[in-house]
Parts: C-alpha cells; sequence; structure tokens
C-alpha cells in the first residue's frame, strides 16, 4: 500500500494499492497539492489528473504521462523528466527550473507565466504551446517550436541552435545573449549563418525576420 500525502499539511490525500508508482496508472485521480518530491514516477500514467499545486521536484518522471492534466501552480525543480509527455497538459505558473525535458513532448501545453529557467528542453516537441514564460537560460537546442506562442517570453541567453520557429510568435519577446545558429525563423528562414558568410552582411541575424 503507498499513501499520497499533500506536501504542506501532511494530511494523507489518497492511499493506492500499489508498492510503487512506477509504470502505475493513476489516470484521472483528483490530488491537489501532493507531494511527490523525491520519488520514482518513471513511466507512471497520470493522464487527465487534478495535480494542481502538487509538487515533483527532484522527482524522477522519465516517460511519464500527463497528457490532459491539471498542472497549475506544480513544482517540477530539478525534476528528472526526459521522454514525459505533458501534451495539452495545463501548467500556468508551473516551476520547471533546472528540470530536465529533453524530448519531452508538451504539444499545445498551457505554460503561461511557466518558470523554465536553465530548463533542458533540447529536442523537445513544443509546436503549438503557450510559452509566455521565463526561459532564461533554457537549452531549447533543436526543440521542434513551430507555432508556439513566445510572446514577451523571456529568452535572455537562451540556447535555440537549431530549433524550429516556423510560424511562432515573438512579439516583444526579450532575447538578449540569445543563440540562433542554425535556427528555424517565424517565417521559414535558416537563421545564424556561418562566420564566412557573417562577414559579407553588416545585418544582425534578427533583422533576418523581415
Amino acid at each position: 500500500m503507498l499513501q499520497i500525502k499533500h506536501k504542506d499539511s501532511g494530511e494523507v490525500l489518497r492511499t493506492l494499492e500499489v508498492d510503487s508508482l512506477v509504470g502505475a496508472t493513476v489516470a484521472g485521480i483528483k490530488i491537489p497539492g501532493a507531494d511527490f518530491a523525491g520519488q520514482d514516477l518513471s513511466n507512471a500514467d497520470f493522464h487527465n489528473s487534478d495535480l494542481r499545486d502538487a509538487d515533483f521536484s527532484g522527482a524522477n518522471l522519465e516517460g511519464a504521462n500527463f497528457q490532459t492534466a491539471s498542472l497549475n501552480g506544480a513544482m517540477f525543480l530539478g525534476a528528472q523528466c526526459p521522454s514525459a509527455n505533458f501534451t495539452d497538459a495545463i501548467l500556468e505558473g508551473a516551476r520547471f527550473a533546472e528540470a530536465n525535458l529533453s524530448s519531452a513532448i508538451m504539444r499545445y501545453a498551457k505554460l503561461p507565466d511557466c518558470d523554465l529557467s536553465g530548463a533542458n528542453l533540447s529536442k523537445a516537441d513544443l509546436s503549438m504551446a503557450d510559452l509566455r514564460a521565463n526561459l532564461n537560460q533554457a537549452d531549447l537546442t533543436q526543440a521542434d517550436l513551430r507555432g508556439a506562442d513566445l510572446t514577451r517570453a523571456n529568452l535572455t541567453g537562451a540556447n535555440l541552435n537549431r530549433a524550429n520557429l516556423y510560424d511562432a510568435k515573438l512579439a516583444d519577446a526579450t532575447m538578449a545573449r540569445t543563440q540562433m545558429e542554425g535556427a528555424i525563423g517565424p517565417t521559414g528562414q535558416r537563421v545564424g549563418l556561418k562566420a564566412g558568410a557573417q562577414k559579407r552582411t553588416a545585418r544582425p541575424w534578427w533583422q533576418f525576420w523581415g
């Protein structure tokens, strides 16, 4: 038997007839504020669950399924989430600072006001996601950002090398020290020329976006 407790009060929110949540199916569960910090939840299925304000800090969430889950205000600080599935999840105000989300699937995810500072989002699928978020120093190398909404996003120091930003919205985004070597820009053009080509043009990379 496994007890899921509230992160603040310690109250038992749910008792499950399992010894571990590794690979467990707990879809549709309603346990806002649950404490999963530091736990091994790899390949667990939480799709369509109410996990608002839950704490997943430092947890192993590799391959976990959070499709259509409600995760507003949830904490994933330093969590290991490679290949996790957050498709169409609601994550407003969630905190992913320093989390590993490499190759995660986050299509259509709602991430406004999220803290993704320092997160590893390399090769993540963020197409059509609402990313009006803090992506300061985030690694978005080879990320799929097609159609993503990055309006007013903080991309200071972010690595967007070889990312695909076709049809992405970048109005008023902060992009100081952002790396974009080999990226595909919002209109489909390749951004960031090789050193030899850069010497033949006086225009900075952002002017290639028209």
